[in-house]
Protein backbone atom coordinates (compact mmCIF):
# COMPACT_ATOMS: atom_id res chain seq x y z
CA UNK A 1 0.00 0.00 0.00
CA UNK A 2 2.88 2.36 0.78
CA UNK A 3 4.40 1.68 -2.66
CA UNK A 4 1.07 2.41 -4.35
CA UNK A 5 0.76 5.68 -2.40
CA UNK A 6 4.31 6.68 -3.32
CA UNK A 7 3.69 5.90 -7.00
CA UNK A 8 0.53 8.02 -6.98
CA UNK A 9 2.30 10.92 -5.28
CA UNK A 10 5.38 10.78 -7.51
CA UNK A 11 3.37 10.61 -10.75
CA UNK A 12 1.14 13.50 -9.72
CA UNK A 13 4.10 15.65 -8.66
CA UNK A 14 5.83 15.01 -12.00
CA UNK A 15 2.68 16.14 -13.81
CA UNK A 16 2.44 19.27 -11.68
CA UNK A 17 6.12 20.08 -12.24
CA UNK A 18 5.85 19.50 -15.99
CA UNK A 19 2.92 21.91 -16.32
CA UNK A 20 4.68 24.48 -14.15
CA UNK A 21 7.82 24.27 -16.31
CA UNK A 22 6.39 23.92 -19.80
CA UNK A 23 2.77 25.14 -19.41
CA UNK A 24 1.12 24.77 -22.83
CA UNK A 25 3.61 22.11 -23.91
CA UNK A 26 2.78 19.92 -20.92
CA UNK A 27 -0.97 20.36 -21.50
CA UNK A 28 -0.58 19.41 -25.15
CA UNK A 29 1.53 16.39 -24.20
CA UNK A 30 -1.04 15.21 -21.64
CA UNK A 31 -3.78 15.46 -24.28
CA UNK A 32 -1.68 13.44 -26.70
CA UNK A 33 -1.00 10.93 -23.93
CA UNK A 34 -4.74 10.50 -23.36
CA UNK A 35 -5.22 9.88 -27.07
CA UNK A 36 -2.51 7.19 -27.01
CA UNK A 37 -4.14 5.57 -23.96
CA UNK A 38 -7.62 5.60 -25.50
CA UNK A 39 -6.69 4.47 -29.00
CA UNK A 40 -3.71 2.18 -28.32
CA UNK A 41 -2.90 1.17 -24.76
CA UNK A 42 -6.39 0.56 -23.32
CA UNK A 43 -7.72 -1.38 -26.35
CA UNK A 44 -4.55 -3.52 -26.37
CA UNK A 45 -4.88 -4.33 -22.66
CA UNK A 46 -8.61 -4.97 -22.90
CA UNK A 47 -8.43 -7.20 -25.95
CA UNK A 48 -5.78 -9.59 -24.70
CA UNK A 49 -6.71 -9.67 -21.00
CA UNK A 50 -10.46 -10.14 -21.59
CA UNK A 51 -9.77 -12.94 -24.08
CA UNK A 52 -8.26 -14.94 -21.20
CA UNK A 53 -10.96 -13.95 -18.70
CA UNK A 54 -13.18 -16.72 -17.32
CA UNK A 55 -16.55 -15.30 -16.31
CA UNK A 56 -17.63 -18.33 -14.33
CA UNK A 57 -16.70 -19.29 -10.82
CA UNK A 58 -19.69 -17.91 -8.97
CA UNK A 59 -18.73 -14.26 -8.53
CA UNK A 60 -22.06 -13.88 -6.83
CA UNK A 61 -25.19 -11.79 -6.68
CA UNK A 62 -23.09 -8.96 -5.27
CA UNK A 63 -22.04 -8.01 -8.82
CA UNK A 64 -25.70 -7.31 -9.62
CA UNK A 65 -25.98 -5.23 -6.46
CA UNK A 66 -22.93 -3.29 -7.62
CA UNK A 67 -24.69 -2.27 -10.81
CA UNK A 68 -27.77 -1.34 -8.80
CA UNK A 69 -25.93 0.96 -6.39
CA UNK A 70 -24.01 2.63 -9.23
CA UNK A 71 -27.26 3.23 -11.10
CA UNK A 72 -28.74 4.89 -8.02
CA UNK A 73 -25.77 7.15 -7.23
CA UNK A 74 -25.43 8.00 -10.92
CA UNK A 75 -29.08 9.05 -11.06
CA UNK A 76 -28.61 11.09 -7.87
CA UNK A 77 -25.59 12.81 -9.42
CA UNK A 78 -27.69 13.75 -12.45
CA UNK A 79 -30.58 15.09 -10.36
CA UNK A 80 -28.33 17.05 -7.99
CA UNK A 81 -26.20 18.38 -10.81
CA UNK A 82 -29.10 19.59 -12.92
CA UNK A 83 -31.81 20.50 -10.38
CA UNK A 84 -29.87 21.59 -7.28
CA UNK A 85 -26.43 22.75 -8.40
CA UNK A 86 -27.69 23.75 -11.86
CA UNK A 87 -24.41 22.83 -13.49
CA UNK A 88 -23.83 23.21 -17.23
CA UNK A 89 -23.99 19.99 -19.23
CA UNK A 90 -20.20 19.37 -19.36
CA UNK A 91 -19.99 19.76 -15.57
CA UNK A 92 -23.00 17.52 -14.99
CA UNK A 93 -21.41 14.84 -17.14
CA UNK A 94 -18.13 15.15 -15.23
CA UNK A 95 -19.98 14.89 -11.92
CA UNK A 96 -21.76 11.72 -13.02
CA UNK A 97 -18.49 10.17 -14.23
CA UNK A 98 -16.64 10.83 -10.97
CA UNK A 99 -19.47 9.10 -9.12
CA UNK A 100 -19.97 6.00 -11.29
CA UNK A 101 -16.32 5.40 -12.29
CA UNK A 102 -14.17 4.27 -9.37
CA UNK A 103 -10.48 3.42 -9.10
CA UNK A 104 -11.11 -0.23 -8.19
CA UNK A 105 -8.15 -1.54 -10.16
CA UNK A 106 -4.88 0.27 -9.47
CA UNK A 107 -6.00 1.44 -6.03
CA UNK A 108 -8.81 -0.90 -4.99
CA UNK A 109 -7.14 -4.25 -5.64
CA UNK A 110 -3.90 -3.57 -3.68
CA UNK A 111 -5.88 -1.85 -0.92
CA UNK A 112 -8.11 -4.91 -0.50
CA UNK A 113 -5.05 -7.13 -0.29
CA UNK A 114 -3.45 -4.85 2.30
CA UNK A 115 -6.56 -4.48 4.48
CA UNK A 116 -8.36 -7.81 4.06
CA UNK A 117 -5.63 -10.25 3.05
CA UNK A 118 -4.90 -12.43 0.04
CA UNK A 119 -8.37 -14.04 0.06
CA UNK A 120 -9.88 -10.66 -0.85
CA UNK A 121 -8.04 -10.51 -4.17
CA UNK A 122 -10.39 -12.76 -6.14
CA UNK A 123 -13.61 -10.85 -5.33
CA UNK A 124 -11.78 -7.52 -5.71
CA UNK A 125 -10.59 -8.47 -9.21
CA UNK A 126 -14.06 -9.79 -10.10
CA UNK A 127 -15.62 -6.45 -9.12
CA UNK A 128 -13.04 -4.46 -11.08
CA UNK A 129 -13.47 -6.60 -14.19
CA UNK A 130 -17.22 -7.19 -14.22
CA UNK A 131 -18.45 -3.91 -12.71
CA UNK A 132 -15.93 -1.10 -13.09
CA UNK A 133 -14.63 -1.98 -16.54
CA UNK A 134 -18.09 -2.54 -17.98
CA UNK A 135 -19.28 0.74 -16.45
CA UNK A 136 -16.39 2.54 -18.14
CA UNK A 137 -16.73 1.05 -21.62
CA UNK A 138 -20.52 1.23 -21.80
CA UNK A 139 -21.96 3.77 -19.36
CA UNK A 140 -18.93 6.06 -18.94
CA UNK A 141 -18.41 6.63 -22.64
CA UNK A 142 -22.17 6.99 -23.12
CA UNK A 143 -22.27 9.75 -20.46
CA UNK A 144 -19.41 11.51 -22.25
CA UNK A 145 -21.23 11.32 -25.57
CA UNK A 146 -24.46 12.58 -23.97
CA UNK A 147 -23.11 15.55 -22.01
CA UNK A 148 -19.89 16.49 -23.82
CA UNK A 149 -19.38 19.59 -25.96
CA UNK A 150 -17.47 17.64 -28.61
CA UNK A 151 -20.00 14.89 -29.25
CA UNK A 152 -22.41 16.58 -31.66
CA UNK A 153 -25.79 18.22 -31.23
CA UNK A 154 -28.45 15.70 -32.23
CA UNK A 155 -29.05 12.32 -30.57
CA UNK A 156 -27.93 10.60 -33.78
CA UNK A 157 -24.64 12.52 -33.81
CA UNK A 158 -24.04 11.72 -30.14
CA UNK A 159 -24.73 8.02 -30.73
CA UNK A 160 -22.32 8.02 -33.66
CA UNK A 161 -19.70 9.74 -31.52
CA UNK A 162 -20.17 7.16 -28.76
CA UNK A 163 -19.59 4.32 -31.22
CA UNK A 164 -16.70 5.90 -33.13
CA UNK A 165 -14.77 7.30 -30.14
CA UNK A 166 -15.00 4.21 -28.00
CA UNK A 167 -12.30 1.84 -29.29
CA UNK A 168 -12.11 0.07 -25.94
CA UNK A 169 -15.71 -1.12 -26.33
CA UNK A 170 -14.87 -2.81 -29.62
CA UNK A 171 -11.74 -4.32 -28.11
CA UNK A 172 -13.89 -5.68 -25.26
CA UNK A 173 -16.34 -7.30 -27.67
CA UNK A 174 -13.55 -8.83 -29.75
CA UNK A 175 -11.80 -10.06 -26.61
CA UNK A 176 -14.96 -11.76 -25.38
CA UNK A 177 -15.38 -13.46 -28.74
CA UNK A 178 -11.81 -14.75 -28.98
CA UNK A 179 -11.02 -18.21 -27.60
CA UNK A 180 -8.22 -18.55 -25.05
CA UNK A 181 -5.95 -20.35 -27.48
CA UNK A 182 -6.07 -17.42 -29.93
CA UNK A 183 -4.05 -15.22 -27.56
CA UNK A 184 -0.30 -15.97 -27.35
CA UNK A 185 1.16 -16.00 -23.85
CA UNK A 186 3.57 -13.21 -24.78
CA UNK A 187 0.76 -10.82 -25.71
CA UNK A 188 -1.26 -11.74 -22.63
CA UNK A 189 1.73 -11.22 -20.33
CA UNK A 190 2.57 -7.89 -22.01
CA UNK A 191 -1.02 -6.69 -21.59
CA UNK A 192 -1.03 -7.63 -17.91
CA UNK A 193 2.32 -5.89 -17.39
CA UNK A 194 1.02 -2.71 -19.05
CA UNK A 195 -2.13 -2.77 -16.93
CA UNK A 196 -0.19 -3.26 -13.71
CA UNK A 197 2.68 -0.84 -14.25
CA UNK A 198 1.85 1.68 -17.00
CA UNK A 199 -1.67 2.99 -16.46
CA UNK A 200 -1.28 4.23 -12.87
CA UNK A 201 1.73 6.54 -13.45
CA UNK A 202 0.37 7.77 -16.76
CA UNK A 203 -3.03 8.48 -15.27
CA UNK A 204 -1.76 10.38 -12.25
CA UNK A 205 0.72 12.32 -14.41
CA UNK A 206 -2.29 13.52 -16.41
CA UNK A 207 -4.05 14.35 -13.14
CA UNK A 208 -1.07 16.45 -12.03
CA UNK A 209 -1.10 18.45 -15.25
CA UNK A 210 -4.83 19.10 -14.90
CA UNK A 211 -4.51 20.05 -11.24
CA UNK A 212 -1.97 22.69 -12.18
CA UNK A 213 -4.70 24.29 -14.26
CA UNK A 214 -6.39 25.18 -10.97
CA UNK A 215 -3.74 27.75 -10.12
CA UNK A 216 -4.44 31.46 -9.88
CA UNK A 217 -1.81 33.96 -10.97
CA UNK A 218 0.78 31.19 -11.25
CA UNK A 219 0.20 29.72 -7.77
CA UNK A 220 -0.95 26.13 -7.51
CA UNK A 221 -3.98 25.56 -5.35
CA UNK A 222 -3.64 22.24 -3.60
CA UNK A 223 -5.78 20.76 -2.41
CA UNK A 224 -7.97 21.93 -5.29
CA UNK A 225 -11.06 23.99 -4.44
CA UNK A 226 -13.71 22.00 -2.57
CA UNK A 227 -16.65 23.37 -4.55
CA UNK A 228 -20.26 22.24 -4.01
CA UNK A 229 -19.96 20.04 -7.10
CA UNK A 230 -16.76 18.40 -5.83
CA UNK A 231 -18.31 17.95 -2.38
CA UNK A 232 -21.37 16.32 -3.97
CA UNK A 233 -19.12 13.93 -5.88
CA UNK A 234 -17.24 12.97 -2.70
CA UNK A 235 -20.42 12.31 -0.72
CA UNK A 236 -21.99 10.19 -3.45
CA UNK A 237 -18.80 8.27 -4.36
CA UNK A 238 -17.37 7.61 -0.91
CA UNK A 239 -20.40 7.65 1.40
CA UNK A 240 -23.62 7.00 -0.51
CA UNK A 241 -22.21 4.26 -2.78
CA UNK A 242 -20.80 2.00 -0.02
CA UNK A 243 -23.82 2.71 2.20
CA UNK A 244 -26.15 1.62 -0.59
CA UNK A 245 -24.05 -1.48 -1.22
CA UNK A 246 -24.16 -2.39 2.46
CA UNK A 247 -27.90 -1.75 2.63
CA UNK A 248 -28.71 -3.76 -0.48
CA UNK A 249 -26.54 -6.58 0.84
CA UNK A 250 -28.35 -6.55 4.18
CA UNK A 251 -31.72 -6.71 2.42
CA UNK A 252 -30.82 -9.49 0.00
CA UNK A 253 -27.69 -11.57 0.52
CA UNK A 254 -24.33 -11.22 2.17
CA UNK A 255 -21.50 -10.08 -0.11
CA UNK A 256 -17.70 -10.32 0.31
CA UNK A 257 -16.12 -7.54 2.33
CA UNK A 258 -14.01 -6.74 -0.72
CA UNK A 259 -17.16 -5.62 -2.55
CA UNK A 260 -17.86 -3.03 0.15
CA UNK A 261 -14.30 -1.74 -0.06
CA UNK A 262 -14.50 -1.52 -3.85
CA UNK A 263 -17.81 0.33 -3.60
CA UNK A 264 -16.06 3.00 -1.51
CA UNK A 265 -13.09 3.54 -3.83
CA UNK A 266 -11.94 6.95 -5.03
CA UNK A 267 -13.06 8.41 -8.35
CA UNK A 268 -11.26 6.82 -11.28
CA UNK A 269 -8.63 8.47 -13.47
CA UNK A 270 -10.68 7.33 -16.45
CA UNK A 271 -13.06 10.22 -15.73
CA UNK A 272 -10.34 12.48 -17.15
CA UNK A 273 -9.85 10.22 -20.16
CA UNK A 274 -13.54 10.22 -21.06
CA UNK A 275 -13.85 13.92 -20.22
CA UNK A 276 -11.04 14.85 -22.58
CA UNK A 277 -12.37 12.66 -25.36
CA UNK A 278 -15.88 14.15 -25.33
CA UNK A 279 -15.40 17.66 -23.92
CA UNK A 280 -16.48 17.53 -20.26
CA UNK A 281 -15.41 19.66 -17.27
CA UNK A 282 -11.86 18.43 -16.64
CA UNK A 283 -11.29 20.74 -13.66
CA UNK A 284 -14.23 19.27 -11.78
CA UNK A 285 -13.10 15.73 -12.63
CA UNK A 286 -9.48 16.41 -11.60
CA UNK A 287 -10.52 17.99 -8.28
CA UNK A 288 -12.86 15.10 -7.41
CA UNK A 289 -10.18 12.52 -8.27
CA UNK A 290 -7.53 14.36 -6.22
CA UNK A 291 -9.72 14.78 -3.13
CA UNK A 292 -11.16 11.25 -3.17
CA UNK A 293 -7.79 9.58 -3.84
CA UNK A 294 -6.17 11.54 -1.01
CA UNK A 295 -8.93 10.58 1.42
CA UNK A 296 -8.81 6.89 0.48
CA UNK A 297 -5.01 6.63 0.66
CA UNK A 298 -4.84 8.46 4.02
CA UNK A 299 -7.62 6.27 5.46
CA UNK A 300 -5.96 3.09 4.16
CA UNK A 301 -2.57 4.02 5.61
CA UNK A 302 -4.22 4.83 8.94
CA UNK A 303 -6.17 1.55 9.07
CA UNK A 304 -3.40 -0.75 7.79
CA UNK A 305 -1.67 -1.25 11.21
CA UNK A 306 -4.95 -2.37 12.80
CA UNK A 307 -6.09 -5.01 10.29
Amino acid sequence: MILVALAILASTVVGVAAEHRWRAGAVAFSKRLIEVMVWCLLPFITLFVVARLHLGGGVGFGIVLGYAELAIVGALAYVLGTKVLRLPRPSTGALILTVILANTGYLGIPLNAALLGHDALAPAIAWDTLVSQVMLYLVGFAVGATFGTEAGGSPRERLRTFLTRNPVLWALLVGLALPDRAVPDALYDTAKFAAAYALLPLGFFILGVNLMGEREQGTLRFPPPLTPAVGTSLVLRMAAAPALMAGLSALTTSVPDAYLVQAAMASGINSLVVGHLYGLDLRLAAAAIAWSTTLVVVAALALAPFV
